[in-house]
């Protein structure tokens, strides 16, 4: 699988679209994905829309639950990297982060200047 870094500086502003959720491995059972070190693994929705362009929603992939998101939010991605699979006749791109977070709200000053 040929893995390639995002510059997600040139992604345009990345907001939460579906909070963060457990990535499931085995449906049957429940059972959590885990990574190499046996962290378990979560999903996070994030739209992204550049220069006025449809929007794109992208699932996001990360090791360890990313705390403080909610759905709506402005998040930064950290160490974004996309992964280019085949199985069979099926094939596709999938994302993982080194983290998720929340990009602090900046309120107007009251008063105006």
């Amino acid at each position: 699988m040929q893995s390639i870094p995002v510059d997600t500086t040139r992604l345009g502003e990345l907001r939460c679209a579906i909070a963060p959720e457990k990535k499931i491995s085995n449906s049957e059972t429940g059972e959590v994905k885990r990574d190499r070190d046996g962290n378990p693994m979560y999903t996070v929705a994030v739209t992204v829309r550049q220069d006025a362009r449809r929007i794109s929603v992208i699932e996001i992939a990360m090791s360890g639950e990313p705390r403080g998101i909610e759905e709506g939010m402005v998040v930064k991605v950290t160490g974004l990297t996309a992964f280019a699979w085949s199985m069979g006749d099926r094939h596709g791109i999938s994302f993982r982060a080194d983290a998720i977070t929340p990009v602090p709200s900046v309120l107007p000053k009251a008063g105006g200047a």
